[in-house]
């Protein structure tokens, strides 16, 4: 009779459970007889995160979802549109709303795609924080006219053109210190279309998408029709552009 000593195997080791200790139990295949032991590696496979939409047949960018802002502290509250422009939301702590107000709240929503709110943009909640950072940027240009060279000697100005809303908005996030035009985007960091965030550039025109929203000076697929940095729908087609990406977004 074959006695076998040592320590006896636990349950746990051969279903893939977890040792009492806390730490989960790896077993090794025996050796084959005469060779060595077979070696096994462990590969978690790479999820590819679905690019943001950078093109819509539709030109609607209605939203009746829950929305959020982030406070000057740093809390998350819900967000509550203020009658008028000078009423401020004193329920929640937040500042005044609207194109027309000086500092715009930093908006959020749930998910992962961004939403118009009364001209507003508001960022998705699972995005990066450069991400929400753009998109926060770009509100506070929003509704500002259109001036040729607008944005490029400084990103302060009382009006922006269509490379200045994108530097403006791209600052923001600390992605650039300078300001660009739509030449120098056309070779901007990385190839193609990001994750998150894609700049359109030829020698004429600039504009960017960010999480499903449009930042662009153009009213072009816009019923609005109005001028200056605005958010957007997104084009129903991007022909006749560089297509560039923040490397990561």
């Amino acid at each position: 009779m074959l006695i076998l000593l040592g320590t006896p195997v636990s349950v746990l080791a051969t279903t893939g459970g977890v040792s009492a200790g806390g730490s989960a139990a790896v077993t090794t295949p025996p050796a084959a007889v005469g060779g060595a032991a077979p070696t096994s590696t462990s590969t978690t496979p790479v999820v590819k995160q679905p690019h943001a939409p950078i093109v819509s047949k539709s030109s609607s960018v209605a939203y009746t979802g829950p929305v959020y802002e982030k406070t000057a502290t740093g809390q998350v509250v819900p967000y509550t549109t203020p009658q008028t422009p000078d009423e401020v939301t004193s329920a929640t702590g937040g500042s005044t709303v609207g194109v027309a107000a000086d500092t715009k709240p930093e908006l959020l929503v749930p998910g992962g795609t961004a939403r118009e709110v009364n001209g507003l943009a508001a960022a998705p909640m699972s995005a990066p924080l450069a991400v929400q950072e753009i998109i926060w940027a770009g509100n506070q240009i929003v509704g500002l006219p259109y001036i040729y060279g607008g944005g490029h000697a400084s990103f302060v100005s009382p009006g922006y053109d269509c490379s200045g809303t994108v530097s403006f908005a791209l600052h923001g996030a600390e992605l650039i210190s300078t300001p660009m035009d739509s030449s120098e985007f056309m070779d901007w960091d990385s190839k193609g279309i990001g994750t998150w965030v894609t700049i359109f550039a030829n020698g004429g025109h600039a504009y960017l998408t960010v999480a499903g929203l449009r930042l662009d000076t153009s009213p072009a697929n816009d019923p609005s029709n109005l001028p200056g940095p605005r958010w957007r729908p997104l084009r129903p087609e991007n022909a006749g552009y560089t297509v560039r990406h923040p490397t990561g977004l």
